[in-house]
């Protein structure tokens, strides 16, 4: 029966169903936050933990290159509050601060190529601070064959062994 009413069914209609959400996005749109953007440089990044036990595995493999060269290791991972140095050794009568960097293999992208010079800068100050706080301490002038600074760079091929490149006096 008609009355004359209409009726515009927004009572009785039922909700929309939401479009469906692609994972990690919210409600709202996607997420600012959270997984990597395939489209921002880095977006490939290993988790922090795979890193760290990339550049681990990396130091072990160049203090066992210095040693098989005739260097003795003195001192690894030493921090203060600028930094760290990863590997300190002794050459014949010079004190080496060594810089460790390991990649995995990427097609053009080594790692010899991946020390600024304001990161040589900064292992030249560094070098200072552990010359006065630990070699001048003990003995009580500095290395008479002086500091050098050297880079050790390491790939990590898909397969097959690590190669290990040594650079001397690169700072």
């Amino acid at each position: 029966m008609n009355t004359g009413e209409t009726h515009s069914g927004a009572d009785t209609a039922r909700p929309r169903p939401r479009p469906r959400q692609a994972a990690g996005e919210r409600p709202g749109g996607p997420s600012t936050r959270g997984g990597p953007d395939p489209g921002r440089r880095g977006a490939q990044r290993r988790p922090a933990r795979a890193r760290g036990a990339l550049g681990r595995y990396g130091e072990d493999l160049a203090a066992r290159r210095l040693r098989e060269a005739g260097m003795a290791v003195l001192e690894r991972n030493w921090r203060c509050a600028e930094g760290e140095i990863d590997i300190v050794a002794r050459d014949a009568d010079a004190v080496v601060i060594c810089e460790v960097k390991t990649r995995r293999a990427v097609p053009f992208q080594t790692p010899m190529g991946s020390l600024p010079p304001a990161r040589t800068a900064r292992l030249r100050r560094l070098a200072g601070r552990w010359l006065s706080e630990r070699w001048i301490a003990r003995y009580g002038r500095p290395p008479t064959g002086g500091v050098r600074i050297d880079l050790v760079g390491i790939v990590l091929p898909g397969r097959g062994a690590p190669v290990v490149e040594h650079v001397r006096g690169i700072g």
